[in-house]
């Protein structure tokens, strides 16, 4: 794992944005494209403002998420309201090339076994990711993979769902996929991460955080999250 120390937020998602428009660069002339998930947060609204106008080949972006909260469209809860607000409104990304998870439907089960299937088209069986964005929770959770869930477990699904957390159910990227990808980009910023940040660079397998495979991941911090 690579660790990078920027000044505060506002580097870091410049950093990271600069950093995943390199990657797409390079995904598009290796294989032809870019297939990326993207989490939730301040810092990664902030880096998908600053995506919005970075030197991509937008005709061969996929975008996918990382997790959702399953609520109504446009509620400000959900991660898609965001990525609209700051990436969606301004990059020239193909509406089919936005694979939104989807939370809105009545069998809840069936639309995640949806959403692996669409990963399967776009990413190849199985499905393997360019560049997967994680943040880090103050509980060690990444993704929507919180301490103590069913999901953590599971081994032979790419998509899985969640019991309620802080208020609802989500649907999130597994353990398998996260593992599978090319390259992991965390952004981890502010204070309150601090501990949670030596216990996911320390491989702490007690957290969520900690069992996603390193080898090829990249941590963007800031000072007051390193310490």
């Amino acid at each position: 794992m690579q660790i990078e120390t920027l000044v505060d937020d506002t580097a870091v998602a410049q950093r990271a944005a600069g950093f995943i428009a390199q990657q797409a660069r390079a995904a598009v002339q290796a294989r032809g494209r870019f297939v990326f998930a993207v989490s939730g947060g301040r810092t990664p609204w902030q880096m998908l403002r600053l995506l919005a106008s970075e030197d991509l080949p937008w005709q061969a972006v996929h975008l996918f998420q990382v997790d959702e909260r399953i609520a109504p469209a446009g509620d400000p809860a959900r991660n898609l309201t965001h990525i609209h607000e700051t990436l969606l409104a301004t990059a020239p990304l193909a509406a089919t090339h936005v694979h939104a998870m989807p939370v809105e439907a009545k069998d809840i089960d069936a639309a995640a076994r949806q959403y692996a299937q669409t990963l399967h088209a776009i990413a190849g069986t199985p499905p393997v990711l360019d560049l997967v964005h994680l943040g880090l929770g103050p509980d060690g959770h990444t993704a929507s993979l919180v301490p103590g869930d069913a999901v953590l477990g599971v081994t032979d699904a790419d998509v899985g769902l969640t019991a309620p957390y802080m208020g609802h159910r989500r649907m999130t990227l597994t353990f398998p996929v996260l593992n599978r990808a090319r390259c992991v980009l965390w952004l981890a910023t502010g204070a309150e991460k601090r501990e949670m940040l030596a216990r996911l660079l320390a491989a702490d397998a007690a957290i969520p955080a900690g069992r996603v495979a390193q080898q090829h991941a990249i941590v963007l911090t800031d000072r007051a999250a390193i310490g």
